[in-house]
C-alpha cells in the first residue's frame, strides 16, 4: 500500500529539465522518486558513487565563501 507522502523542494530549473528527461523515459517524477528509493533499498546505500569533483579549488574558498555557495545550493 502506497501511504506515504515524500516532500521536497528543489529549484524549479531543475525541477523542469529531470521532467523533460523522465518524460522521454516514460516515466513521472514520483515513479523515478519510487525507483530511486528502491534502488537504495537494494543497494543498501545510494544507488551511484558520491565524490568530489577532481578540480577541489572551491575548496580554497575563504569560509564565508564556501558558506555562501553551500547556502545557494541548499537554500530552502
Amino acid at each position: 500500500m502506497q501511504d506515504a507522502v515524500v516532500r521536497a523542494r528543489v529549484d524549479s530549473s531543475l525541477k523542469n529539465d529531470t521532467e523533460k528527461v523522465f518524460d522521454k523515459l516514460g516515466l513521472t517524477t514520483t515513479e523515478a522518486i519510487r525507483l530511486f528509493l528502491a534502488q537504495v533499498k537494494l543497494r543498501g546505500g545510494l544507488p551511484f558513487e558520491v565524490r568530489l569533483p577532481t578540480d577541489n579549488s572551491d575548496l580554497l574558498l575563504s569560509t564565508p565563501s564556501r558558506q555562501a555557495v553551500l547556502d545557494s545550493v541548499f537554500d530552502d
